[in-house]
């Protein structure tokens, strides 16, 4: 079962950009779907983008079209989620998720730990 651990969260001001890491250990990281996911205080846990395990689909919550981005780098078995033009409602705990021979946009079973992300006004 692979093992899924997220870096970059931080503080950053409205309008900026941060990347989140999601380093993956265990498992034949090419054979996994790639999503991430937030829960902001008080809401549930929400889909903000995947990736196929085969690389050539994403799929991206209404929310962040065209300010986030999800990539991945079989090498490095480490998916990246580039956000951009940054607003507070983005703010949340992100976390990565993993899914065997995933579509994408399907459940996920694997999860981390998450990283906090916090936009100040």
């Amino acid at each position: 079962q692979v093992q899924l651990v997220e870096s970059g969260g931080g503080l950053v001001q409205a309008g900026g950009s941060l990347r989140l890491s999601c380093a993956a250990s265990g498992g034949t990281f090419s054979h996994y779907a790639m999503g991430w996911f937030r829960q902001a205080p008080g809401k549930e846990r929400r889909f903000v983008a995947g990736i196929r395990w085969s690389g050539e689909k994403t799929y991206y919550a209404d929310s962040v079209k065209g300010r986030f981005t999800i990539s991945r780098d079989n090498a490095k078995n480490t998916a990246y989620l580039q956000m951009n033009s940054l607003k507070p409602e983005d703010t949340a705990v992100y976390y990565c998720a993993a899914d065997y021979y995933g579509s994408g946009n399907g459940i996920y079973h694997n999860w981390g730990q998450g990283t906090q992300v916090t936009v100040s006004s």
